[in-house]
Parts: C-alpha cells; sequence; structure tokens
C-alpha cells in the first residue's frame, strides 16, 4: 500500500520500521524540530529521525488548516494514512484524502482512555489491563469505530515507560495485521458506555500525598514514571520515586519506616527506584547510600 505516516515521539518508531518493511512510505508527517537540550538548538523529533534514516521524506508543518497543506497532502495519493501519537488534529480535508481514510493506533482499550494520556491514567486508576486499538479516524477525539484490538495485563510492578514499549511493539504488530486484513475488516462502533477521558498530565499532580492509602500512591509512582516523575521533598532536594510496589508496614503518613519503605494513609509503600536532582535513576540501595532520609517526608 501506499501509505502516509503521521507520528512524533518514540512511542511511533516502531510502528513506522514495521510500516516501511513491507509497504511505501510516501511520505512522513511529523511534528516540527523544537528546542531541546542545554543549548535549546531545534531537534528533530524521534519519528523525523527515524523516518531520515529509513531514507524517507519528511514533512512536519506547523498545522494542517492551511488549504494548500492540506492539498500537498491530498496529491500523495495515499491508499491510507496511519497515524500514532501525531501531536496535530487532524481537519476533514485530510481525513478524507487517503483512499481507505486514516486508521489511528491508540494505547487503551477504547472506549476506555480517550485522549492524551491514556497509558499513565490506565495505572494510575488501577486498571487491570489496558491494549491497543486499531481505529478508523473521524473528527471526534478518538470516537471512530474499532477494526481491532489486543490486550495486555498491567502488572503490580509496570510502570508507564513499561507500558509504552510493550504497547509500541503491539501497534506496530497489530497496525500490520490491520492492513493486511483491512478488506475484511468490519468496524465495530464505540459502545457509549464506559467512556472517559486520559487528561494530559499536569505537573501539579506530581508531588506525593502520603495521607493517600498506599495503593494510590504506589499507582501515582508508577504511573508518572519517568515522567514527569513523582516526587518527594528531602532537605532542599526534590527526589523523583520512579519504582515502588506495595510494602508491610504502617505508621504515621510520610513516616520512613525502614530503608525506603514509607507509611501511608493506610498500609505502605517501598520504593525500588529513584533519582536525585542532576543524577541517573538508580536502585533505592544506590540511592541510600548518599542520601540520608529524614524520619518523615512531608
Amino acid at each position: 500500500m501506499k501509505i502516509v505516516f503521521m507520528g512524533t515521539p518514540a512511542f511511533s518508531v516502531p510502528v513506522l520500521q514495521a510500516l516501511a518493511a513491507r509497504h511505501d512510505i510516501v511520505a512522513v508527517y511529523t511534528q516540527p524540530p523544537r528546542p531541546a537540550g542545554r543549548g535549546k538548538a531545534d531537534r528533530p523529533s524521534p519519528v523525523h529521525q527515524a523516518a531520515l534514516a529509513l531514507g524517507l521524506p519528511v514533512r512536519h508543518p506547523a498545522r494542517l488548516k492551511d488549504p494548500a497543506d492540506q492539498a500537498d497532502f491530498a496529491a500523495l495519493g495515499a491508499d491510507v494514512a496511519v497515524v500514532v501519537a501525531y501531536g496535530l488534529i487532524l481537519p476533514q480535508g485530510v481525513l478524507d484524502a487517503p483512499r481507505l481514510g486514516c486508521l489511528n493506533i491508540h494505547a487503551s482499550l477504547l472506549p476506555r482512555w480517550r485522549g492524551a494520556a491514556p497509558i499513565h491514567r490506565a495505572i494510575m486508576a488501577g486498571d487491570a489491563a489496558t491494549g491497543i486499538c486499531i481505529m478508523q479516524m473521524e473528527a471526534g477525539l478518538d470516537t471512530g469505530p474499532v477494526l481491532l484490538r489486543e490486550e495486555t495485563v498491567i502488572g503490580p510492578l509496570d510502570t508507564t515507560a513499561d507500558l509504552h514499549d510493550r504497547l509500541s511493539a503491539m501497534g506496530a504488530a497489530l497496525i500490520v495485521q490491520a492492513l493486511d486484513r483491512l478488506p475484511d475488516l468490519v468496524p465495530q462502533p464505540q459502545p457509549q458506555d464506559g467512556v472517559t477521558y486520559a487528561a494530559k498530565i499536569d505537573k501539579a499532580e506530581a508531588r506525593v500525598d502520603f495521607t493517600q492509602p498506599a495503593a494510590v500512591v504506589d499507582r501515582l509512582i508508577r504511573g508518572l514514571s519517568p515522567f514527569p516523575g513523582a516526587w518527594v521533598q528531602v532537605g532542599d532536594e526534590r527526589v523523583k520515586l520512579l519504582r515502588s510496589r506495595l510494602a508491610e508496614g504502617a505508621g504515621a503518613p510520610g513516616q520512613v519506616l525502614h530503608d525506603f519503605t514509607i507509611a501511608c494513609g493506610t498500609g505502605a509503600v517501598e520504593v525500588l527506584e529513584a533519582q536525585r536532582e542532576g543524577k541517573r535513576p538508580m536502585a533505592a540501595g544506590e540511592v541510600l547510600k548518599g542520601l540520608t532520609l529524614p524520619a518523615q517526608l512531608a
């Protein structure tokens, strides 16, 4: 097939690579280069870099509302567009241009967790499972009918980073299946019951509140790892907590019971991995070699 690929972050890269191995990618659309790093020089997106490595033509319009940009898109004569974490709303003129429409790879079991942060929200909400949906795109936010879906269990130690990598690989495999079987797939409308929205993560959510039950604290730590990272204040330093598990023990909320095990409103959590300011992520035992925790964390 002649495919237009539309994606931006690292999550999208395995999908692009899988499609490029089997189909004719006529253009790759991605977000424009953004300032990054200490020098704030413009840095191409992960998809942009991957496309260049594959020798694929790249386009990065700041928006797609301009009729000229839509005409350029239509002129590609694509059979289908595959969209995964692109970052721009597609106007109707773009949605209608490919012969077989636009397919989206969404990292949730729709209609659960439509929107911007489905992986984070699934962990933070305590969902038992999540997955990938291949969806026909329409004007609404993640409202289109689903062609294929695949589920994966959310384990008790899974972080957003873990699920991100697993779901990215699942999405790459599932879109290949969807394109191979496209003439025979029957779109299934999403049910009206069970719709939830995965709001973009606000950094204000990231400070750990140990008055919450241990299960809530544990899910916050794992759900916000690695970005933006749930954090606690230790003296003048903000320490990110990146991995955790439920632990035995009880005490006043925020009381350090032993090592990096902390009492919560009910129960306790054991921090398994953390990151001090200006340092790399480390196992909790390594962190504690250079950091003395107070008796009580606020």
